[in-house]
């Protein structure tokens, strides 16, 4: 568990779970999906059907909840592109529209950086986004990444062509920022 004041990034638990999925899968045109890959095609599942397989998420590294006031606001995550490279990815998804634009997400993504180089043997994290997402471009030069890739009209969304940003950090910039 790692915190920041009422903010704290920790593993999901049995008990978050139907949050989660009243978050996550509730509806099909969540309003965070417009932010979050709009490209990729999103579904609503039953409760029922979601708990099938939600507790595989109890308890796992590499994706834990984000609280606001031990309310669970969203979730990061990490995969990895390239595992026999260590190449890590990182994500983050403020799933309730309120608490946007209040600074959790960066919060979030600092404990979560912190987090991954304190416990992974990587010595760089990235964090893919689309050039429609300017604000999560703004958190992840907040943190100290920089964009390092520019893939150009790629992501096609509402009759329109986006670029596909990815942004990283390196270890030793990490630890340098002090963060």
């Amino acid at each position: 568990m790692y915190q920041d004041n009422e903010l704290v990034i920790r593993p999901i638990m049995e008990q978050d779970l139907s949050k989660l999925w009243e978050l996550i899968y509730k509806e099909d045109k969540p309003e965070w999906k417009k932010w979050d890959a709009p490209y990729f095609p999103h579904k609503s599942i039953p409760f029922e059907t979601f708990m099938e397989t939600a507790p595989a998420w109890v308890g796992v590294d590499d994706r834990w909840v984000i609280t606001v006031d031990e309310v669970v606001c969203g979730v990061v995550s990490y995969y990895y592109e390239d595992e026999q490279c260590n190449w890590l990815e990182l994500g983050i998804v403020i799933h309730k529209a309120e608490t946007w634009n209040k600074g959790i997400g960066t919060r979030s993504l600092k404990l979560w950086l912190n987090h991954l180089f304190n416990s992974l043997p990587v010595v760089r994290v990235g964090l893919t986004t689309w050039s429609g997402n300017e604000r999560m471009i703004r958190v992840g030069e907040k943190i100290g990444m920089q964009i390092e890739a520019r893939i150009r009209k790629v992501r096609f969304h509402e009759g329109r062509h986006y670029d596909s940003i990815r942004m990283g950090i390196l270890r030793e910039e990490w630890e340098a920022l002090n963060i």
